[in-house]
């Protein structure tokens, strides 16, 4: 185990942070990985918030173990820029599990240009995790366009489908933009060509993975509706970072902002593995 890459989680003492850690116990438990837990102190030096930084992450790690007493668990207290600290942690890690809202280094997180930075530019999939309760569902939800960012998600849905014995949901939704320079006539046929090719490629996915069980929506709505709609019998919601149709800005415009704040489960944002520079 000491070779693998961990899944990091990062908490700051809020209540979101301490569902990240418990589902990223419960992550690494279900794909044998180990787990560290690391808070980033923007204050280092000062004797005081140091202890209670080192509080924060022993109760943390106490928490995994209990969600998780099988997992190797690790703890670190880092220091320097939030956003940086964690960009250089995902260079070695397997994912990185964000609550969606901070009391403290992690506030605002998913808000603002800082969390959109982490979701969109780490390497490896970004998992944020909302305040509620966990809760047993039915899916894997995975938004799916045909680009590569989705290819990487769809992958990477279908690695938590087999991990959990759950179904993967593949959602592709074509939607008109407003403004739209074509006629009604034009996009329709423009929609049916792009659903044409990803149900092609889809088949072609199905047949090289018959382990996991798959439905698919074909939907003629926006992105984020179709997405929160599916999330409110998924498990996880997995986006990737950047699309070519209805998903292009799911993740790093204002369209994400309704699917970060409105699904009703955690949302993974995937990248390629050869994406980033």
């Amino acid at each position: 185990m000491a070779n693998q890459k961990a899944i990091v989680a990062g908490v700051d003492g809020s209540p979101a942070a301490t569902r990240a850690v418990e589902w990223a116990a419960a992550d690494a438990e279900r794909r044998k990985l180990p787990l560290r837990i690391v808070h980033v102190c923007e204050r280092w030096g000062d004797m005081e918030q140091s202890k209670y930084c080192e509080g924060m992450l022993e109760a943390a790690a106490d928490r995994a173990r209990l969600r998780a007493p099988g997992v190797d668990v690790t703890t670190e207290l880092l220091s320097g820029h939030v956003v940086e600290t964690l960009m250089d942690e995902a260079v070695m890690a397997e994912s990185i599990v964000l609550g969606s809202r901070g009391l403290g280094g992690f506030s605002g997180m998913l808000l603002g240009s800082v969390g959109l930075g982490v979701a969109g530019h780490a390497d490896v999939p970004v998992v944020i995790v909302r305040e509620e309760a966990e809760s047993e569902r039915q899916d894997i939800a995975v938004g799916f366009d045909g680009s590569e960012d989705s290819e990487a998600a769809l992958d990477y849905g279908r690695e938590q489908a087999v991990a959990r014995g759950r179904r993967l949901h593949v959602v592709y939704a074509w939607h008109m933009p407003a403004g739209s320079p074509y006629a009604f006539g034009q996009a329709t046929a423009m929609a049916d060509d792009s659903s044409a090719d990803v149900r092609e490629r889809l088949a072609r996915w199905r047949d090289q993975h018959p382990e996991v069980e798959v439905k698919e929506s074909f939907l003629c709505e926006h992105p984020v509706a179709a997405l929160i709609d599916a999330s409110r019998t998924a498990d996880l919601v997995v986006v990737g970072s950047r699309g070519m149709g209805g998903f292009a800005s799911a993740v790093l415009g204002s369209v994400s902002h309704g699917v970060l704040h409105h699904v009703h489960c955690p949302v993974a944002v995937v990248r390629p593995p050869l994406a980033a520079s």
